[in-house]
């Protein structure tokens, strides 16, 4: 039997953050990017994040023997450079291959939402492939609204892609 625990991420999970974020990007529509990125890139961005207090969560399995596993993780990005959009967040939210459909995007969207509330954000949106029907009622189900579609905006694996917008306000 094993328990999910979801937890701030540490520097030292970053490398499994990774992972989970590569096989999206080699396997999935989750990410638009075509090529996986590097370690040094996803430690510049959790260092990013900290400085700028924007949450990075976690969540692991925890075994009966103790062993721990990060099966997924979400987090808080910067919307915009721009002053007037310091407000607003991006979120993100992937989960591990093997563990997607066992509850895990829906243990981390709430503690995400409750970090962006604790930062004083007001307004959170979900950019999400508009073919991830999973990813949409999961925003859903935690009060985000669909306020938009982006026509074939997107290209990857060789076809043209719509992206829904979803958008949760805070306080």
């Amino acid at each position: 039997m094993t328990e999910l625990r979801v937890r701030p991420a540490v520097r030292e999970d970053c490398a499994a953050i990774l992972a989970i974020y590569n096989d999206a990007v080699l396997t999935t529509t989750a990410s638009y990017d075509y090529e996986p990125r590097s370690l040094e890139h996803r430690l510049e961005w959790f260092d990013a994040h900290q400085r700028d207090q924007y949450a990075v969560l976690v969540a692991e399995q925890i075994a009966a023997d103790g062993t721990r596993v990060v099966v997924g993780w979400a987090a808080l990005n910067r919307y915009h450079d721009r002053m007037g959009y310091r407000f607003t967040a991006e979120n993100s939210v992937y989960v591990a291959a093997d563990a997607r459909g066992q509850g895990v995007g829906k243990a981390l969207l709430g503690p995400l939402v409750a970090a962006a509330e604790a930062r004083g954000l007001h307004a959170i949106l979900a950019v999400i492939d508009a073919e991830n029907d999973a990813s949409i009622r999961l925003h859903a189900r935690f009060g985000f609204e669909r306020v938009g579609l982006f026509r074939q905006v997107g290209f990857k694996f060789g076809r043209w892609l719509d992206v829904a917008y979803m958008e949760r306000l805070l306080g």
